[in-house]
């Protein structure tokens, strides 16, 4: 299994931005499909982005559509997600996850593909 720490959440204005990185050890990191979740108080835990393995192949919600991006760099073990255009409903624990696989073009989507999991990073945005 991998590791997997996440960073970077905060308290934000609507409209800001923020990066919420997360750094995976323990495994080779480029062997993991990666993706990031968010839960907020009372919902269940909602897919947000994913990238598979290479980088070269990204999924999005579509409420954040336009606005996240998510990116990896593979030398370094971390995954970001990038959110601008900020809103309240953005708000919630941003958790990262990896699945390890042997196909290299695949990202998913569903909580359930995935077998590591970080502890979550709070992001909170401000009306």
């Amino acid at each position: 299994q991998v590791q997997l720490v996440e960073s970077g959440g905060g308290l934000v204005q609507a409209g800001g931005s923020l990066r919420v990185s997360c750094e995976a050890s323990g495994r080779t990191f480029s062997g993991y499909a990666m993706g990031w979740f968010r839960q907020a108080p009372g919902k269940e835990r909602e897919f947000v982005a994913a990238i598979n393995r290479r980088g070269d192949s990204t999924g999005y919600a579509d409420s954040v559509k336009g606005r996240f991006t998510i990116s990896r760099d593979n030398a370094k073990n971390t995954v970001y997600l990038q959110m601008n255009s900020l809103k309240p409903d953005d708000t919630g624990v941003y958790y990262c996850a990896a699945r390890g696989t042997p196909v290299s073009g695949s990202y998913y989507t569903i909580p359930t593909h995935y077998n590591s999991w970080g502890q979550g990073t709070q992001v909170t945005v401000s009306s």
